[in-house]
């Protein structure tokens, strides 16, 4: 919306200001890969990581500096800093109470839990992953999962900083409304070590695993599936998972450029 903003600006010559904020995962953390040509969409404008590590003040200058914004247009910007914060601070250690954002993403470690399912969850009609329950974002549940055996697969895989309960929860809207869900809670115990985007995608992995019979993407219209390509930022992901369904398979594209992203984005940092 900011860079939409920035577009429209520059297009009638009025200045942006952007008061700037925390970003809520910290300054530090970038996961996923660069967004391929063919995949732009409003959930991924612009060629940058899923997860990108700058504030919006950040990213708006790196946006009008790089070029980034559409035909190359660049906006009057003015950045408006913050006093006090620093890059490897997470939302709680910034002393500010949280404001939802949206009726899904209800308290400060919502962000975190958005980033480990928001992808899987555009596949609607295949997985339910918290939304239409008191938990968006936070689980993985069907009407076939079994979520003991289920929560057994995901923690055998010892991923860094989070533990998976089973659960078993009726929505109250979305997939699966009023129908018995059986799947697991993601429980992040080290917000600093956890590795947010690979969990869904070992979920995937999991489902295979556990159930050689199905696909979860068979499960999904052709719109979702075209969705879960734009979050993801290409249909490469998709096809490999299609196929083989292994994380090993997809971590080489997953992380595509973010070792060169963050080395460019360093220049547009305004906090330490």
């Amino acid at each position: 919306t900011m860079g939409k903003v920035m577009e429209a600006a520059a297009e009638f010559g009025k200045e942006v200001i952007v008061l700037d904020r925390p970003n809520p995962l910290g300054g530090e953390r970038v996961e996923g890969l660069i967004v391929e040509d063919g995949y732009i969409s409003f959930i991924s404008q612009f060629k940058i990581p899923y997860v990108y590590g700058l504030t919006c003040g950040e990213l708006a200058i790196m946006l009008n500096n790089e070029g980034m914004l559409k035909d190359g247009v660049k906006c009057k910007l003015q950045v408006i800093a913050m006093d006090g914060w620093k890059r490897d601070m997470s939302f709680e250690d910034t002393g500010l109470p949280w404001v939802p954002t949206s009726p899904h993403i209800p308290h400060k470690d919502s962000p975190y839990y958005y980033v480990c399912s928001g992808i899987v969850g555009e596949l609607r009609d295949a997985v339910s992953i918290g939304v239409g329950y008191t938990i968006p974002f936070q689980s993985f549940g069907t009407e076939w999962i079994n979520g003991i055996d289920l929560a057994k697969k995901m923690n055998s895989y010892n991923l860094p900083g989070v533990i998976f309960r089973p659960l078993y929860y009726i929505p109250y809207y979305a997939h699966g409304k009023g129908e018995n869900l059986s799947g697991v809670q993601n429980h992040i115990v080290d917000f600093k070590t956890v590795e947010l985007m690979k969990i869904q995608l070992y979920f995937l992995q999991a489902i295979k695993e556990l159930y050689p019979d199905k696909d979860i993407f068979d499960y999904a219209t052709k719109g979702q599936l075209r969705a879960f390509d734009k979050a993801i930022g290409t249909n490469r992901i998709r096809e490999i998972l299609m196929e083989t369904q292994t994380y090993a398979a997809i971590e080489g594209i997953l992380n595509e450029g973010v070792k060169e992203f963050k080395e460019a984005s360093k220049e547009y940092y305004l906090y330490k």
